[in-house]
């Protein structure tokens, strides 16, 4: 075959165009050190490079924003947590301080003082957020868990469900003495009248867990005999159960004698107090109660109902909202904020407020406050009384003897006052010892959850690394081998300038 200079020519030039294109590919290899610059280089490596970026994109999305936000939830709920312990642990020790036989005026004072600074602070810790989002009320994220302030006009219609558990003994006081001034002791001498005599009695009681209601809708309870389920409308007239509406003031004056079949209701203090046999009928068949009211107007600190009851809100007639909290079989409905944390792997970063406020804690504060503050009273009249004794205006027979029956009357009274106290404190301590363990486990599962995050953020972080070392290893090359190739390459693309500029000086007559 005869090879002509043309031919020699043009495969020189292709080998030449060749060589450059290697030093033009190993130069913006060496610029970039990156293996390809276009998946056509390389369709292999292109398709490993976007599989192994995708993977490192999710693990970077779960390492560092999900991970992180998960840890920050954890740490807010945590330290909302630990001083939510620490307001019940200071409450429990003024409990533990009321149950004494020995108060004194000074420690009386002082416990008050202390649990009316604690009253505001019992459900502050609930409105704790994290960027904004309100960590204790679950999907609600955008509403706080209490009232901010005095909402006089908000208006709800509120479903509350009890086990037979919350039925409870509570003692009330009536006939309450106050101090006689000196025109109501010359009456009494006058007309031989005595003062009223102080007392106490115990009823079986249901506490709503609001003060201050309106209309009590509906009140029933349910239970099961035979596989039957049978309920029983207490408002119904036709049922055994003798149903009335009374305030403080006219249960006072029947001195709570609540009937053994009878059923009260008293909007003022939102307490449904059960005759005897009422009582003992529900706790014995196990029966749940439900009660449907009303209730206007909040105070700055309470409890927002939609985050525990099922409830309607009405203050906008023309835009009621409905919260359903209970499935149909009055069990509450967990309301989770899961994360995603890892591949097929998710977390549950939120603790609800039911779980951990409980809604019966103000309530048993507000309590302890006013029996604290009746044992104050009760005292102070005691020694109003001994003080007038004193004084030279009672000086005569007359005075004296009728002081006298004032006082003892304030005695009596001073003594069911501090008994109510020494109970309700007593068992204050084993309430708010039961209100402190929900809060410590709540803390424990928290302190679960971080660890198990721990471990996945380390499984993750191990991940990261290794689709990091992956994705160099497919797309990145050393600049020490592209320095090596390029030089070769460059030599040989010099190499072929060099042969072509010789094979272009030779012609056919030199073979001649």
């Amino acid at each position: 075959m005869r090879i002509t200079n043309n031919m020699m020519m043009r495969n020189t030039k292709l080998n030449i165009n060749g060589n450059k294109l290697n030093v033009n590919t190993l130069n913006n290899q060496m610029s970039s050190q990156k293996k390809i610059d276009k998946p056509s280089e390389d369709p292999i490596v292109a398709i490993r490079a976007l599989r192994l970026r995708s993977s490192l994109s999710q693990i970077n999305q779960y390492y560092e924003k999900n991970i992180p936000d998960a840890e920050t939830w954890f740490e807010v709920t945590e330290t909302a947590l630990d001083n939510m312990c620490k307001i019940l642990t200071d409450i429990h020790t003024q409990c533990v301080y009321g149950s004494n036989d020995t108060l004194g005026e000074d420690d009386r004072d002082t416990i008050l003082q202390q649990l009316q600074a604690m009253a505001d602070q019992v459900y502050a810790e609930g409105n704790a957020d994290n960027a904004g989002r309100t960590i204790f009320t679950g999907y609600k994220t955008n509403t706080t868990l209490t009232f901010p302030n005095a909402a006089k006009e908000a208006s709800y219609n509120i479903n509350q469900y009890f086990d037979s558990s919350a039925i409870e003994e509570q003692t009330y006081c009536y006939n309450t003495l106050k101090t006689p001034s000196a025109q109501e002791l010359e009456d009494a001498i006058a007309n031989g009248t005595v003062p009223e005599d102080p007392s106490s009695v115990s009823v079986q009681r249901i506490r709503f867990a609001y003060s201050g209601l309106s209309d009590l809708n509906s009140v029933s309870y349910t239970y099961t005999q035979n596989g039957v389920e049978t309920t029983i409308d207490l408002k119904n007239p036709t049922n055994a159960a003798n149903y009335s509406e009374m305030t403080t003031a006219q249960l006072e004056a029947i001195d709570y004698e609540v009937g053994e079949n009878a059923v009260v209701y008293n909007k003022e203090t939102g307490e449904l107090l059960l005759g005897a046999n009422v009582a003992k009928d529900i706790i014995a068949k196990g029966a749940t109660l439900s009660v449907n009211y009303d209730k206007t107007g909040f105070d700055k600190g309470e409890l927002k109902p939609e985050h525990y009851y099922d409830c309607t809100d009405k203050t906008d007639p023309d835009n009621e909202i409905v919260y359903k909290n209970y499935d149909e079989n009055k069990q509450f409905v967990e309301q989770q904020i899961n994360y995603m944390v890892a591949m097929n792997q998710t977390i549950t970063v939120n603790t609800l407020a039911p779980n951990v406020f409980d809604s019966s804690i103000g309530r048993d504060v507000t309590e302890l406050i006013g029996a604290v503050q009746s044992a104050i009273y009760a005292h102070d009249c005691v020694d109003e009384i001994k003080a007038m004794m004193k004084e030279t205006q009672y000086a005569s027979p007359e005075m004296q003897a009728k002081l006298g029956e004032y006082l003892e009357a304030a005695k009596r009274q001073m003594a069911y006052a501090d008994d109510y106290m020494k109970k309700l404190y007593s068992n204050g301590v084993k309430r708010f010892d039961g209100y402190m363990q929900k809060v410590n486990l709540a803390i424990t599962d928290i302190g679960n959850r971080g660890d198990r995050l721990d471990v996945i953020k380390t499984r993750m972080e191990t991940q990261q690394t290794t689709v990091k070392s992956l994705k160099s290893s497919n797309e990145d090359k050393e600049l020490s081998d592209i320095i090596i190739d390029y030089t070769s390459a460059f030599t040989a693309y010099q190499s072929s300038l060099q042969a072509a500029a010789k094979l272009e000086r030779q012609t056919l007559l030199d073979y001649l």
